[in-house]
């Protein structure tokens, strides 16, 4: 045996654990992250124009955790709530329809009764 066998390698350096991209996103869904920046233009110190923007990446769970559940009620993104939207349209415009045939009906009510009023004043 040489001296060079006797010699143990030295053990390898460990850096930070690498990770796959199913578990950076699994991480990202499970926990969130919140992207936000801003963009300002101006002219001469005179603000022209702001446009901030906010992005949260997450899983549908995490964005409920997080009082997010816009898309429930937004009826482009949700058949449940297009029916809502629907339904509600519906029940107005049948209001609307019940008070437009009250009014018909109390006008005719009151043209017969200028008709007979206008009879009776004629005997």
């Amino acid at each position: 045996m040489t001296e060079r066998d006797l010699v143990q390698p030295p053990p390898p350096i460990t850096g930070p654990r690498s990770c796959d991209l199913a578990e950076v996103l699994e991480r990202v869904l499970d926990k969130g992250i919140v992207i936000a920046g801003d963009i300002k233009i101006d002219l001469l110190d005179i603000e022209l124009l702001t446009i901030r923007l906010r992005l949260f990446v997450s899983s549908v769970d995490t964005a409920r955790r997080a009082g997010i559940d816009w898309w429930e009620t937004d009826p482009a993104l949700s058949s449940r709530a297009a029916r809502d939207a629907l339904a509600q349209e519906n029940a107005q415009l049948r209001e609307r329809l019940h008070t437009l045939e009250s009014r018909m009906d109390s006008d005719e009510r009151c043209a017969i009764g200028a008709a007979a009023a206008e009879k009776g004043g004629d005997a």
